[in-house]
């Protein structure tokens, strides 16, 4: 990426055009803000019909992202997480699950779903995962080319959440569509009625929610090996997850694990065509580079741009006073670009090391619950591409989500030489 410099104060609230910038703009307007302003107060954007609300303080520092992640007392979540504006308690209770939640109701349900990332049902997927990368590149092999997003980088995270939870083959293409409008609704190409946001996401996750809810009542009768089946009949401090609680935990598994771990893909392969020096490095020691390079993805890529908390008490933060009620933005993007911590930050280096990023979030108990799962996946996903088709890359510019929340890839062509290696 080329290097720039940003004159003036850039408007993190301008979706449209901010956020839609060339990503060396947006590091260099971050970087500038770290330097003069690091903890800047914005007024908040407008979110379709909800009134304006008060404004948030943005953390572009690491040091200041970590210390308010590992102050949950102070910086809490149960206001929500996902979004600068106060949403309705129903919008909550669809998307919220973990991570719009405070302790005790975050620790007691945290102890239930962990049982689905225990290391022996981790490690029963690595055949799958496996095996799914393979025919991911089986059926494109022959092509020459493809829309990565849809083709590659989608299809893995959402066959493996899927097949965890049991949700049949036939729904993918469901889960799909449903998981792109919770996370893309601020794109008119996905949601182009501005006025009606929040009415279409309430729509997509209420159908998300309806089919884990069915799937639920099944597994609690007839109980399967999958993950469904070990959090509807599992029990916790004599309690148990209700269903609503079971389907807004799968609304955040398909987003998180989906959205996420496909982005983080599509951005490593466009940086490998930006970098092929980065490429012949991590070709030549597969098994060396491979764990540095995925980490060094995640940080370039930062998929999960910001997360919100709100003060429960007055404090202090990066010298910058804080009154209880008010809300910041951890802006993940940009702390994972402090060079106080990343030298050079801005490049692109697969054997980076150290690497403290945040982009699995920062340390406390809102730690990413998938990050081991995810590092699984793009692992495996760019050993079957580099060693199969060594010579993918993308033949166009990376078509970005407009978002201000998701570092998203809508579209992404690439080429390589058909037939590659069986």
């Amino acid at each position: 990426m080329t290097a720039t410099t940003w004159t003036g104060r850039p408007d993190l609230s301008d979706i449209e055009n901010f956020w839609t910038a060339p990503i060396a703009e947006r590091a260099a307007a971050f970087a500038a803000l770290r330097e003069r302003e690091p903890v800047p107060f914005y007024e908040e954007p407008q979110f379709s019909i909800l009134p304006k609300g008060p404004g948030y303080y943005a953390l572009t520092r690491l040091d200041d992202v970590v210390e308010a992640s590992r102050n949950p007392a102070i910086f809490t979540s149960g206001a929500g997480s996902t979004n600068v504006a106060d949403m309705p308690p129903e919008f909550l209770e669809f998307y919220g699950s973990m991570i719009n939640m405070d302790d005790p109701k975050h620790v007691r349900l945290r102890k239930i779903v962990s049982r689905g990332f225990t290391p022996r049902r981790l490690s029963a997927l690595t055949d799958e995962v496996a095996s799914t990368a393979r025919a991911i590149v089986d059926d494109v092999i022959d092509a020459g080319e493809c829309d990565a997003v849809r083709a590659i980088s989608a299809r893995l995270p959402l066959k493996i959440v899927c097949d965890m939870m049991g949700v049949p083959d036939s729904q993918y293409d469901f889960v799909y569509d449903k998981s792109n409008i919770v996370l893309g609704a601020s794109d008119p190409e996905y949601v182009p009625d501005a006025e009606n946001i929040i009415v279409a996401l309430l729509q997509a996750g209420n159908e998300l929610a309806e089919l884990m809810r069915d799937l639920g009542r099944i597994r609690e009768k007839n109980p399967t090996d999958d993950l469904t089946s070990a959090l509807v009949n599992a029990e916790i401090d004599g309690g148990r997850l209700t269903p609503d609680e079971l389907a807004s935990f799968f609304i955040l598994l398909v987003v998180a694990g989906n959205e996420t771990t496909r982005n983080a893909i599509s951005w490593g392969l466009h940086l490998l065509t930006e970098n092929p020096d980065q490429r012949d490095i991590w070709l030549s020691d597969l098994d060396g580079v491979t764990p540095t390079a995925v980490e060094e993805i995640v940080r370039w890529a930062s998929p999960v741009i910001f997360m919100r908390r709100t003060l429960a008490v007055d404090a202090v933060l990066g010298d910058r006073p804080m009154t209880a009620g008010e809300k910041v933005l951890l802006f993940y993007w940009a702390a994972n670009r402090d060079p106080k911590h990343f030298t050079e930050p801005d490049v692109f280096d697969v054997r980076r090391s150290p690497n403290p990023h945040v982009g699995f979030g920062g340390p406390g108990p809102h730690f990413c619950l998938g990050a081991h799962l995810a590092r699984r996946e793009m692992s495996v996903m760019f050993r079957e591409l580099l060693t199969r088709v060594p010579d993918i890359h993308t033949t166009a510019e990376p078509r970005r989500l407009q978002s201000m929340f998701i570092n998203g890839i809508k579209e992404l062509p690439v080429a390589f030489t058909p037939g590659g290696k069986r």
